[in-house]
């Protein structure tokens, strides 16, 4: 089974090809600090080849969501030594990654603060999970080109932070509706400066963001995931096909690691200019780095884009929750577990370290 064949990334060797997508679960306290929970949640998913973090905050400015981590101070950075420790002592690999969430946030989070994003364009058709509730999301405020270049700074710093709690690597969360996702779709970026208004400066924040991370820690150890054609946070293109095809060449010129390939997930309305062209195929092929697929596989449809040769790892979401031994219940054939939807976001230990491992 290709699946459980050994692969190397950068300059590490991953035990199999499967990888533990970030899943945002909602369990630091107030402060942003990861706890014992989870560090046993992550050193229980260790048998994966890699695990992806749960997004992490690069800085006090990148906040959106309650209870979420960040790694922007030094008891943060402590607290994430912690489980990197734990991961390594198992055998495993793990990865941070980075994230600003731009106009996905509210001000009751954010001290009273507006979150902000490329121009002032509230995300519609949805409403933001707080402290307090649901509520509609907020007109952000437009970043100023001190305000980009700084974030670009913060990028950086929270790559070496990173590196200081013992992370293997990095990756750019530039999918799902967050900030370098806003920089690259028309709906949230109608800026006429150096940062939007054609696809080449619709694309310069990312690849800027890039080139500052690869800086920081080296082009082994840096990634970056894209969601081409994911409309959450209300991100519609004009031109998806032709921005991402210019967004990949460019990429190709840099030198780093992965590329984490999202799928458009079926469950999603897509826009109708979208059409419907397999990301992998039309994107993958085109990709010089290492190609991570994720979304949506499981265990036969995995095997089968591993056997396509696009791909080099499968990145699974939700499978990991109830399935800490994911790899080992593969490689028996044994069923698989169900989460308990109920229990995935936020919350103590029920649903998140006590799903039990498969036993013979």
């Amino acid at each position: 089974m290709k699946l459980l064949e050994k692969t190397q990334l950068g300059d590490v060797i991953l035990k199999n090809r499967m990888a533990m997508a970030a899943m945002t679960r909602g369990r630091t306290d107030i402060n942003g600090l990861v706890g014992d929970m989870t560090i046993e949640y992550y050193a229980q998913r260790a048998g994966a080849g890699l695990l992806f973090t749960e997004a992490i905050r690069i800085s006090e400015e990148a906040t959106g969501s309650p209870l979420t981590p960040g790694i922007f101070t030094g008891r943060q950075i402590e607290a994430w030594k912690k489980v990197t420790t734990a991961v390594h002592d198992k055998g495993g690999v793990i990865i941070a990654q980075l994230w600003h969430t731009g106009r996905m946030g509210h001000s009751v989070d954010r001290k009273g603060k507006l979150p902000f994003a490329p121009s002032p364009l509230p995300i519609r058709g949805m409403q933001h999970f707080t402290s307090r509730g649901r509520k509609d999301y907020e007109v952000p405020r437009e970043m100023t080109i001190p305000e980009i270049k700084q974030t670009i700074k913060d990028f950086g710093q929270a790559a070496k932070n990173a590196m200081a709690a013992g992370f293997d690597g990095v990756q750019l969360h530039a999918a799902n509706g967050y900030l370098p996702n806003q920089f690259l779709a028309e709906s949230a970026n109608q800026r006429t400066d150096d940062y939007g208004g054609s696809i080449p400066d619709n694309c310069r924040f990312v690849l800027e963001v890039m080139k500052e991370l690869i800086g920081a820690v080296g082009s082994e150890k840096v990634g970056i995931k894209i969601s081409p054609f994911n409309p959450y946070g209300d991100i519609v293109l004009d031109n998806p096909a032709d921005t991402y095809m210019y967004l990949i060449e460019e990429l190709n010129k840099l030198d780093f690691s992965y590329v984490e390939l999202m799928r458009y997930s079926p469950h999603s309305a897509s826009p109708e200019n979208y059409g419907a062209d397999n990301e992998i195929e039309l994107f993958g092929r085109k990709i010089r780095q290492t190609v991570i697929a994720n979304a949506g596989y499981d265990k036969v449809s995995a095997e089968a884009e591993l056997e396509k040769g696009i791909a080099k790892l499968i990145s699974f979401g939700k499978l990991y929750i109830a399935n800490p031994d994911l790899p080992e219940r593969f490689k028996k054939n044994v069923s698989l577990s169900e989460p308990d939807s109920a229990t995935i976001y936020g919350g103590g230990k029920q649903g998140y370290i006590d799903y039990p491992p498969w036993k013979a």
